[in-house]
């Protein structure tokens, strides 16, 4: 056990979180689990989550039009993709989750009946391809795999004293298969993750139970109920009576998806033939994205395969293949090219001289030079005379690219008839194309630049300098760089040498766009015409005259979950005609664009993208789990296409079955072969009952309609959320079907998508210990945190980030804030009661009453970041506030507003925190039901001009801050002060009644710009203007200021008439009992309304002021007093002796 011993040591699941936040102090945060545990249990005991459909005998089936149910009855269906069970949920699943909750839970506070089911998908080669894997371990190393010794998977031993170091967040593993063991003064053992059962220690699977997975139906029972577990850990509101398992292995499912398949075959969506596909030798099957462990999203490229005639051997070449290849036979170096139309232009073509190549027989008569790669691929796309049988390339010998150089061979179109040879090229791969390049040097920089440097250095490269020294002629005339590209780019962009890569590449670039789009043909056949016209006319030609052939491979390395390296093949397969059926693609698109919500414009710039390019998918396998192929059912059906409308299958999933598997009838007691194809056509509202089908079904007429009735009510589906890169696939495949087989009113709703999940701003990696399952982060911070956490992370498709410093910050948060609750309530008979007629109470008021909708409008635009912003970070803000500022005036908080603020705040977090909300709620405020129930808060449309004052408040408070802290701050550096912060001091507050008369002039230009339709300032329009007048300094904030007010809803005839929303001096004259507390060491507070002109004002709260400009006038005012203005005083401290 020696390997496994070694992988534990390395992989301790402890350590992929090794590297997270460590918590010290757990008190607060297990009491706030508890709670979470408790309602928990008490949702699913009331069946909470488990909506249903108005019932067909409170409104008889067809009775009510589907929109008019909708209307009546309003409801909410979202989904997430269903997660595949071959592990446990992670963080980066749990922001994706998120999405779903938190709609769910805002739509549900709109009084719509909401529906969040979840299935588990099982379909595909995943969990196949690793059970297979371990019946070959356990074969080979034992039950426990003791017989594996620790060198299979250890690469290397090190001495070290100390053990290395744990990584940090900042650093990285350049191999992240590989695990370090940390041990102190021992060997620190470099981990390989070689087979299948290290993986399983790696999820935390016990070693003695790691065998029962080779067999793949035990993953199928193992890892849903932890996923179900984990979400309800989470509060999710999921109605898990309607979840199931994908695959044969739930025989309703199973015959759902034999339906879908019939009917798109009816519709001629599914079609049978040859088609180039990528493949896996291995597996014997198509290698779908699912399918694969890198390179999702790869699809063939096509290549002209360029058949290179040898005229001559070299002389170390002929050595080789000596009585190798029979005599008189041909012999083709072959070439792959995306660009036939320029091989009138060839004067060489390249090899790679460290690259070993093959020859082959591929017919009777013919032998190719190429890599064992080409060969691969080759041998699997049916190519006539080539390979004949399928998937063998017999081998006949292997020459170095070092002993081809010299080889004299036959250019087809070259107009070097004569031939021309093999020359060495340090940048050909033998991981693209087959290894062998033709070198057209006047239209590639890359070719120019490598014939240039072997004419100039022969001798190194033993090569006579003839050889690279043939004609460049022009092919190929375009408009912005002659009639030879490649020579013109090198020389204009001054690349001296191959080594030049990045010019060189973007010289490719501009050659390609320029010879291709604008380019004409000066030789050949098709002289004179557009290069975008004829390319295929001379790949044609070509194949014509027995030179060239189609060629394909995959566009990057493609690697199955068998671990397989794909191929592209060509062969007879079931196919979904995505792209080629025009008019369905067209549909498609037309929906995308005028139907359908993506949120943002990146997302729907991808999703046009896919569906342009998108074009035939093959739909089914050999090998993996799923549903057979009900027309051909040695095959199944492949994984992302067994997928894309199993939400309509959540409708009536409970009448269906009990458990996920389909063993236990559900609630209308239907059999599995009870489900024809026609009842799921009348369930899915494609066609009406009749007796026949009752009769044929055996199914109870009334059942019949409660699951039409289910359909019709929940579909469409109003949201479907996932991360970004399943655009690509699943999310348009969602589409396509939706499309075809619904009609338009039950065709997707919505598409929201989210971009991956940092932890703590890197990459998640179990090596580096960054890593944390949604299990570890429940168990850690406990469910109402982390939800804080992932809606603090972010919205948009960029890449998102949970902080765990913010999970953890809020157990703090959450806990003081219920204490606070707590004691309120505890207490209230201590707070003040009476008229709320306090300027505090208004302005408390009036902003919680701002927060609210600022609340609802970010989550009804599902801006979770702002919602929780607006919903707890300002709200608790605005209380903090209020408790404060009514402490320092010693009016005190009234005993209303803090039990309607109680309320509004566990309201507000119903949708991010709901455990808490619910705590609050029940045990604290004492309502008689859940919150869960709950409606959204009404509250009134916020007041401008108190919005105003409390702006203002902020703003003054602030200043005052600000302007002895700079202060202190000059003192500090020795610096004369005008007082001394530290000494008992007095405070006057200069207000202005009038604005200065140089501001009517801007007053007018943003009139002029204010759209008061839709609260806009068209900056376009006014900033020029302000510019133009020469007073941005002192013009720009005054601008700024009058637009806050507009955008922020005062009446703009107020904010145009330079009057402001609230009295300026009552305000003050509110705020300086606060401002004595505040201020430290001040001794008295003046407010003083300055004259016109600055020098003289009036002080207003002094004995005989009225609050209105009348008191003892004040003359001599400092120079500052000048600058007050109408809602921006400016201060003025001097010291006093006590």
């Amino acid at each position: 056990m020696a390997a496994a011993n070694a992988t534990l040591d390395a992989l301790d699941p402890s350590n992929s979180s090794q590297n997270t936040l460590k918590l010290e102090n757990t008190e607060k945060r297990d009491t706030l689990i508890a709670i979470e545990k408790e309602y928990q249990k008490r949702w699913a005991e009331d069946g909470i989550f488990q909506p249903d459909a108005p019932s067909t005998s409170e409104i008889p089936l067809h009775s009510v039009s589907a929109q008019e149910l909708h209307s009546r009855y309003p409801k909410f269906f979202g989904t997430f993709a269903f997660p595949y069970m071959n592990g446990t949920p992670h963080a980066g699943h749990s922001f994706t989750i998120s999405k779903t909750e938190f709609a769910a839970g805002f739509c549900r506070m709109q009084k719509k009946r909401v529906l969040f089911p979840l299935g588990f998908h099982c379909t595909g080669m995943p969990i196949k391809a690793c059970a297979d894997k371990l019946v070959r371990e356990t074969e080979m190393f034992g039950r426990e795999f003791e017989r594996c010794p620790e060198t299979a998977v250890v690469d290397g031993t090190q001495p070290s004293e100390t053990g290395p170091p744990a990584p940090t967040q900042a650093q990285t593993r350049e191999d992240v298969t590989k695990f370090t063991a940390k041990k102190s003064k021992a060997v620190a053992k470099s981990v390989k993750l070689k087979y299948q059962f290290q993986i399983m220690l790696a999820l935390g699977i016990p070693l003695n139970e790691i065998h029962r997975f080779a067999d793949p139906h035990y993953w199928l029972t193992f890892f849903p109920p932890l996923c179900k577990r984990a979400l309800t850990n989470f509060g999710a509101r999921i109605d898990w009576r309607r979840s199931f398992v994908t695959t044969d292995a739930n025989p309703y499912y199973d015959a759902f998806v034999r339906w879908q398949m019939n009917r798109l075959k009816e519709l001629d969506k599914i079609k049978y033939g040859k088609r180039e596909t990528i493949y896996s030798p291995k597996d014997g099957q198509p290698c779908m994205d699912h399918d694969r462990s890198t390179g999702e999203g790869v699809g063939p490229q096509k290549y002209t395969g360029l058949k290179l005639k040898v005229k001559e051997w070299s002389s170390e070449a002929q050595e080789a293949i000596n009585n190798k290849v029979p005599q008189g036979m041909d012999v083709y170096l072959v070439a792959a090219t995306l660009r036939p139309e320029t091989m009138y232009g060839q004067t060489c073509c390249f090899v790679g001289r460290h690259i070993t190549y093959g020859i082959y027989k591929v017919n009777e008569n013919e032998y190719f030079v190429m890599t064992d790669r080409a060969a691969r691929n080759l041998a699997y796309q049916g190519v006539p005379g080539v390979f004949p049988r399928f998937g063998q390339y017999p081998l006949v010998t292997e020459i170095s690219g070092t002993a081809l150089v010299g080889t004299l061979i036959n250019a087809p179109l070259s107009v070097h008839k004569d031939g021309v040879r093999v020359l060495p090229m340090e940048t050909v791969m033998a991981t693209k194309g087959t290894g062998i390049v033709t070198s057209v040097p006047s239209d590639s920089p890359h070719d120019f630049a490598t014939v240039t440097e072997l004419a100039k250095k022969a001798e190194f490269y033993h090569i006579k300098k003839e050889w690279a020294k043939l004609e460049v002629i022009p092919i190929i005339k375009t408009p912005s760089y002659g009639d030879l590209t490649a020579p013109f780019l090198v020389k204009q962009m001054k690349i001296s040498s191959p080594k030049d890569a990045k010019q060189l590449e973007e010289a490719k670039e501009l050659a390609y766009k320029e010879g291709y789009y604008q380019g004409v043909l000066l030789v050949g056949e098709f002289k004179g015409k557009k290069v975008s016209d004829v390319k295929e006319n001379v790949h044609n030609r070509l194949e014509e005259n027995g030179e060239a052939f189609v060629y394909w491979e995959p566009e990057s390395v493609v690697m199955s979950r068998s671990g397989d390296e794909c191929v592209v093949a060509k062969m007879d397969q079931w196919y979904l005609n995505y792209g080629a059926d025009t008019q369905w693609r067209d549909q498609t698109m037309d929906w995308l664009q005028n139907g359908l919500n993506t949120y943002s414009a990146e997302a729907q710039n991808a999703f046009e993208a896919v569906v342009n390019w998108l074009n035939k998918w093959a739909c089914a396998r050999t090998y993996g789990l799923g549903s057979k192929l009900p027309f051909d059912p040695h095959f199944l059906v492949e994984s992302l296409s067994d997928s894309t409308i199993y939400m309509a299958y959540y409708t009536v999933a409970h009448y269906l079955h009990k458990d996920i598997f389909g063993k236990e009838q559900g609630i209308g007691g239907i059999k599995p072969e009870q489900m024809i194809d026609e009842i799921w056509d009348y369930i899915f509202a494609r066609r009406e009952l009749d007796d026949q089908l009752i009769k044929e079904s055996g199914i109870d007429k009334k059942t019949l309609e409660a699951m039409r009735r289910e359909f019709e009510y929940w579909y469409p589906l109003d949201q479907r959320v996932s991360g970004k890169d399943l655009i690509n696939n699943h999310l348009t495949f969602f589409l396509y079907i939706h499309i075809a087989l619904f009609p338009q009113e039950n065709w997707p709703r919505a598409v929201r998508v989210n971009g991956h999940l940092l932890l703590n701003g890197e990459k998640m990696s179990k090596s580096t210990g960054n890593f944390l399952t949604l299990d570890d982060m429940i168990k850690k911070y406990g469910a109402d945190a982390c939800r804080i956490a992932l809606a603090d992370a972010g919205d948009g498709v960029e890449d998102a980030n949970f902080e765990e410093t913010v999970a953890n910050s809020s157990i703090l948060r959450l806990y003081t804030l219920k204490e606070w609750c707590e004691e309120m309530i505890k207490n209230q008979k201590d707070l003040r009661t009476g008229p709320k007629d306090e300027l505090w109470d208004r302005l408390f008021e009036n902003e919680t009453n701002s927060l609210v909708h600022d609340a609802r409008r970010n989550y009804e635009e599902t801006l979770y970041k702002l919602a929780l912003k607006s919903a707890l970070y300002d709200f608790t803000g605005a209380r903090d506030f209020y408790r404060e500022v009514t402490n320092a005036t010693g009016v005190g908080m009234h005993h209303d507003l803090i039990l309607q603020y109680i309320e509004l705040q566990a309201l507000l977090l119903v949708p991010i925190a709901p455990h808490w909300a619910e705590y609050i709620w029940l045990e604290v405020l004492k309502k008689p039901s859940t919150i869960q129930n709950a409606s959204f808060p009404q509250v009134p449309e916020p007041d401008a001009a108190l919005t105003a004052a409390r702006e203002y408040v902020r703003a003054t408070s602030s200043s005052i801050t600000s302007a002895e802290a700079a202060q202190l701050k000059k003192k500090s550096k020795g610096k004369n002060v005008q007082f001394d912060p530290s000494k008992p001091k007095k405070l006057t507050i200069f207000a202005a009644s009038k604005f200065p008369d140089w501001q009517e002039k801007y007053i007018d230009l943003v009139r002029e710009a204010f759209d008061a339709t839709h609260l806009t300032v068209d900056d376009q329009r006014l900033n020029p203007k302000i510019v133009k007048l020469g007073e941005t300094k002192k013009s720009m904030p005054f601008v700024q200021g009058l637009k806050r007010r507009l955008v922020g809803g005062e009446d703009p005839r107020t904010v145009f008439e330079r009057k402001l929303a609230f009295d300026e001096l009552e305000t003050l004259r509110q705020m300086v009992p606060g401002i004595m507390k505040t201020v430290p060491g001040c001794r008295g507070v003046r407010v003083v309304l300055v004259d016109v002109g600055g020098k003289t004002g009036r002080d207003v709260l002094q004995a005989g002021g009225d609050g209105d400009g009348g008191g003892a006038v004040v003359k001599d005012l400092p120079f500052n007093a000048e600058g007050a203005v109408p809602g921006n005083p400016t201060f003025f401290f001097d010291n006093v002796e006590d």
